[in-house]
């Protein structure tokens, strides 16, 4: 498997870029990967390369300008961060990769920004897979997002943001806790975004996430305008992929296995 490192030049900044590959993948849409509200390319761990041998596909993660190895964002975020994704840091990566069909793997937020790239570019995505979304702004996901701002206000904690973002991490924090807890982001939701996804959707959610209820899967599966369908899976929280990792990639694989 070739792994290689790049960097490509997006609106406000350069985004650190990671691919996994082999021969064989070529023939397929590649996956592209977002990460969630703390993420990063690293954070994925193992799960790019495993994913990588399941599907037989190339799969391309990268960082969020302001995140991990991408450089600092100018400003704060303005409430419609999820949506701009779509024009922003995907389709700098897009036209970077010269790659045209795609699919789409994204978890917590990184999920949401990945059903508006879907819906922003229905004839060129194969398939979108969720885990762990969020579709709208639920009492459960401000209260695990509160105890989380407790939580970071350790030292000790924040570190482990530091290690992954540096300098940035205070931004990072700010950019998830902030974004979500500000009031004029109360009515968020990807219910339009959901309407113009045409193409199949697989959501993965575990059965007790600490960020967000079944409902949003229930939503996701409910509202999107292709076909859809959920995997819940038991005694699991908010990272699939981690906590339950060989279930994710079964269920993944099998979604993508007669799909281009």
């Amino acid at each position: 498997m070739l792994i290689d490192d790049l960097r490509i030049d997006a609106p406000g900044g350069s985004l650190f870029v990671r691919r996994w590959r082999t021969a064989e993948t070529a023939q397929r849409a590649p996956v592209v990967l977002f990460h969630d509200s703390l993420g990063s390319v690293d954070l994925w761990r193992d799960f790019p390369a495993a994913l990588c041998g399941r599907s037989g596909r190339e799969v391309i993660a990268y960082d969020r300008l302001g995140f991990g190895r991408s450089d600092a964002h100018p400003d704060r975020l303005t409430t419609d961060f999820v949506a701009t994704e779509a024009e922003g840091g995907f389709a700098a990566l897009r036209q970077g990769l010269a790659f045209d069909r795609f699919v789409l793997v994204g978890h917590s937020v990184g999920g949401g920004m990945a059903v508006h790239c879907a819906a922003r570019y229905p004839d060129a995505c194969v398939a979108l897979v969720t885990v762990a979304a969020q579709a709208f702004v639920e009492d459960h996901t401000i209260r695990g997002i509160e105890s989380a701002r407790g939580l970071f206000s350790d030292p000790a904690q924040f570190a482990r943001i530091a290690k992954r973002h540096g300098a940035k991490g205070e931004w990072v924090l700010d950019a998830w806790i902030g974004s979500w807890l500000a009031p004029e982001f109360a009515d968020w939701s990807l219910d339009a975004a959901l309407a113009q996804v045409r193409c199949p959707l697989l959501a993965i959610h575990g059965a007790d996430d600490e960020f967000g209820t079944t409902r949003h899967p229930a939503r996701i599966d409910a509202l999107s305008g292709g076909p859809a369908r959920v995997v819940i899976l038991p005694d699991t929280g908010h990272v699939p992929h981690r906590e339950r990792t060989t279930e994710v990639l079964d269920a993944v694989a099998e979604f993508l296995a007669d799909l281009p």
